[in-house]
């Protein structure tokens, strides 16, 4: 799904997911028992990415609730609401941050990344960048991905100002140009979106290209996290994906749960 380089780093234990957790009932998996559906997913896949924050708030004892519901070690990622990306463009109070985060924190130690999806149409500007990244470091310590889809971002000052703000650039496919596939910025963590190519958001990745993303995994040192998240969920290509990716990597990494 994205070629390898030599930049590319990725850590020995990844967290794979999936864009959010209904995943079909499979012959043979019915010793999984009973439970929620993310219940069940948390069996079964060491992470997840919350979408439905993009589009509404979640109030903090919901995301309590899904805490508890999870295993000690499995993660949350979280996307920022469109409110704050795609409405506002980034150009927000810290009370509007303040009142997001204020549900993902709830997660507690099982909060992983904050993912910030761009518009397509959001041409990169330094200063509205770095001020956004700015305001949201001084509320937020944890690890920030930053997925931006318009081409003027993949430029070393695009990268620059995403590195001193310590926020990874989301290596995405299928990619704008060759250099979005590539995962960027801050080097503390790898972001992988595999949106389903060529089908947008429908197209399954084959065993060729899973072996490739599975082979990147395995083969790397740093850094602190990398996460590779399946969002071509629209006929279940996306949950399928991702537990043979996992299958295929587990084994030299760990197990969910």
């Amino acid at each position: 799904p994205f070629p390898a380089a030599p930049n590319v780093y990725f850590p020995m234990r990844p967290y794979v997911a999936t864009a959010g957790w209904t995943a079909p009932v499979v012959p043979g998996e019915t010793a999984l028992g009973a439970g929620t559906h993310l219940e069940r997913y948390a069996r079964l896949l060491p992470a997840v990415e919350i979408n439905t924050s993009f589009y509404r708030i979640h109030r903090p004892g919901t995301y309590e609730r899904w805490a508890r519901s999870v295993p000690a070690e499995f993660r949350f990622a979280v996307k920022l609401s469109r409110e704050i990306t795609h409405r506002s463009r980034l150009a927000v109070s810290d009370r509007q941050l303040a009142e997001f985060l204020e549900g993902p924190r709830a997660l507690g130690r099982k909060l992983g990344p904050l993912l910030v999806q761009l518009p397509p149409s959001f041409v990169f500007d330094a200063a509205l960048v770095g001020r956004f990244f700015g305001q949201l470091r001084r509320l937020h310590d944890g690890p920030i991905a930053c997925e931006p889809r318009h081409p003027s971002w993949f430029t070393s000052l695009g990268d620059r100002v995403l590195v001193d703000a310590r926020v990874a650039r989301v290596g995405a496919d299928p990619a704008v140009v060759p250099e979005a596939a590539i995962p960027g910025g801050w080097p503390g963590l790898a972001y992988v979106r595999l949106h389903g190519s060529p089908v947008t958001y429908a197209s399954p990745y084959s065993d060729d290209q899973l072996d490739r993303t599975g082979r990147l995994i395995r083969a790397s040192e740093v850094p602190k996290e990398a996460w590779c998240v399946f969002d071509n969920t629209q006929f279940g290509a996306a949950y399928e994906n991702a537990r043979e990716l996992w299958r295929r990597i587990a084994p030299a990494t760990s197990s969910p749960a």
